[in-house]
């Protein structure tokens, strides 16, 4: 394996897994052992480990939501020990390294906590709500055919690289499996953000805010309550400036609105 220490040390570990059949029957935390984990692992392969011991059980392998295993599509979203995507800042699930873990720990390991993310089966949970929230303004005006130039539309540097901060949200879930009220503002903030940051989000920039926002409640995400547990949880970095940005461009929306 690249980049291991080969004086690390094997370690075995008590799991903790949360398992549930599916979203209607009752869930509960199952314990395993494993023995022998490198700690070189990423938490994902040492979850590989334990379901291939399980398929040679005859058991039913526990189910984890995954993909690319580079912490840019926002995929392996669990709750291990109290923390979304674990005990690392700045670190998706699959980015995390048995190394931060030690020999004889107990590991808790859960599916977000969240009325708008029901539980699929065991650690995947249903959070297309984050699809429908998008599709309610998450986009812009364009015209379809040849592709524009680049800097057909100057924008100031500083401004480009403020709607690229917000756009770098993955859509994981973090913040609104940390924040107490199950809020989804730091996401929908960001997307909001980062299309009224730039010329071309300013057509649908009132309906957008609006619309997106109404669709947060509708989903029964909770109200914000500016803890900051969702900016301290989030493994990409997005910033609280993003929600006030957001409460900003919803006043002036809903100044100027119908649909009041």
């Amino acid at each position: 394996m690249a980049g291991s220490n080969p004086n690390a040390k094997p370690m075995d570990l008590t799991l903790k897994i949360w398992r549930q059949k599916d979203r209607n029957t009752a869930g509960q935390l199952v314990t395993y052992t494993l023995k022998n984990i490198s700690p070189d692992m990423s938490f994902l392969e040492m979850l590989d480990v334990l379901n291939e011991e399980l398929l040679v059980r005859g058991e039913e392998p526990v189910a984890f939501d995954h993909d690319c295993r580079e912490g840019i599509c926002g995929m392996c979203s669990l709750f291990i020990n109290g923390r979304a995507h674990g005990p690392e800042r700045g670190t998706t699930t699959c980015q995390l390294h048995m190394r931060h873990f030690n020999h004889g720990d107990t590991i808790t390991i859960e599916p977000w906590r969240a009325a708008a993310f029901p539980v699929h089966k065991d650690l995947i949970v249903d959070r297309s709500a984050f699809d429908r929230i998008q599709q309610a303004g998450g986009y812009v005006s364009v015209n379809t055919g040849g592709v524009p130039d680049a800097n057909e539309i100057p924008i100031p540097k500083t401004i480009a690289d403020k709607a690229f901060d917000a756009a770098t949200c993955i859509g994981c879930g973090a913040c609104v499996a940390a924040c107490k009220n199950a809020s989804a503002m730091l996401f929908v903030s960001a997307k909001v953000s980062q299309l009224a940051m730039l010329p071309q989000g300013k057509v649908e920039a009132k309906t957008r805010v609006e619309n997106m926002v109404a669709q947060m409640d509708v989903e029964g995400f909770g109200a914000c309550s500016n803890t900051g547990a969702c900016a301290a949880e989030c493994p990409v970095g997005i910033s609280l400036d993003n929600i006030a940005m957001l409460n900003r461009e919803y006043l002036g929306a809903k100044a100027s609105s119908e649909n009041v």
